[in-house]
């Protein structure tokens, strides 16, 4: 399985404290329909991390049913517990996903042999690709090049890496332990053509909820040669990526999508509302770009 170009970091949209399914299969709907690339049910960026496992396991079956096989589904099911991590895992594959997106377990601070371990133990119970997701700003543990190359070499399964470190040295060396073969996607939409620039193949965005023919516009202009046109659709996205981090993720995503009709403004605690200010800046960004 490839992951290739831009994959949008689903989020999940509620009403009245439920998932509202309707504007789920309709924001996945416009993804698929604007040229996005994949989608990834469940990740940081659907408060996965507020879900019960049966709300978990009926975001990704209505992904899944949604998509129908149009673009690959890369859906989230890791955990700081490694058990917990296989039942996810397993039920994404018999979800009929493509792939696994694999966060390395938070909070309890495992060593570089602990983490391998963690992603060993996953492969020896459930077989299908799976993509390990490093993000040291929400874990705390970092996954160094050395123990990817490690997990590359051993785990046939693991098969790629989404980046969100944002350090382009630490990139590098993945991309040259793992060869080209390993599939390096960006989990910073600031980083995305730097990092395709040394030989990464996509990203997992959350720009592109909200602009998904932009993010995968910048990606296939990458991969056609055009570098003039990826340069302009980078620095045009620049902006926008400053505006979706200028509070928690993925509270300025949320806020967009519902300014642009698309899902009501509803996050589950402890998430909350932008502030007032940052509320009228997005609202006002968002119409001078014509988006509102």
């Amino acid at each position: 399985m490839q992951f290739k170009g831009a994959f949008t970091a689903l989020v999940t949209p509620f009403s009245n404290g439920q998932l509202d399914e309707k504007a789920y299969r309709e924001l996945i709907e416009w993804q698929i329909q604007s040229g996005i690339n994949g989608v990834v049910p469940c990740g940081t960026t659907g408060e996965s991390a507020t879900m019960s496992h049966d709300e978990h396991k009926r975001v990704i079956r209505i992904c899944v049913d949604q998509v129908k096989g149009r673009v690959p589904v890369l859906a989230g099911a890791g955990s700081n517990n490694t058990a917990e991590a296989v039942e996810l895992t397993r039920f994404a594959k018999e979800a009929g996903a493509d792939g696994a997106l694999l966060i390395t377990p938070y909070y309890n601070k495992p060593t570089q042999e602990g983490l391998y371990q963690h992603f060993k133990r996953i492969a020896s119970e459930v077989s299908m690709p799976f993509i390990v997701y490093n993000v040291p700003g929400r874990t705390s543990v970092n996954l160094l090049p050395a123990t990817v190359a490690r997990l590359n070499k051993d785990i046939p399964d693991v098969i790629g890496i989404k980046e969100a470190t944002g350090d382009l040295t630490q990139v590098s060396q993945v991309l040259e332990y793992c060869g080209p073969d390993f599939q390096v996607l960006s989990g910073d939409d600031f980083t995305v053509l730097p990092l395709l620039s040394v030989g990464g193949c996509g990203v997992i965005s959350v720009v592109s909820n909200i602009l998904p023919d932009k993010m995968s516009g910048l990606c296939s202009a990458w991969f056609e040669g055009d570098l003039p046109k990826a340069q302009e659709l980078h620095f045009f996205l620049a902006a926008f990526s400053r505006m979706m981090f200028v509070e928690t993720n993925p509270i300025p995503v949320k806020t967009a999508l519902s300014l642009m009709g698309r899902i009501k403004l509803e996050m589950r605690l402890p998430l909350t509302p932008l502030g007032p200010a940052n509320a009228e800046a997005l609202q006002k960004f968002l119409a001078a770009k014509g988006l509102i």
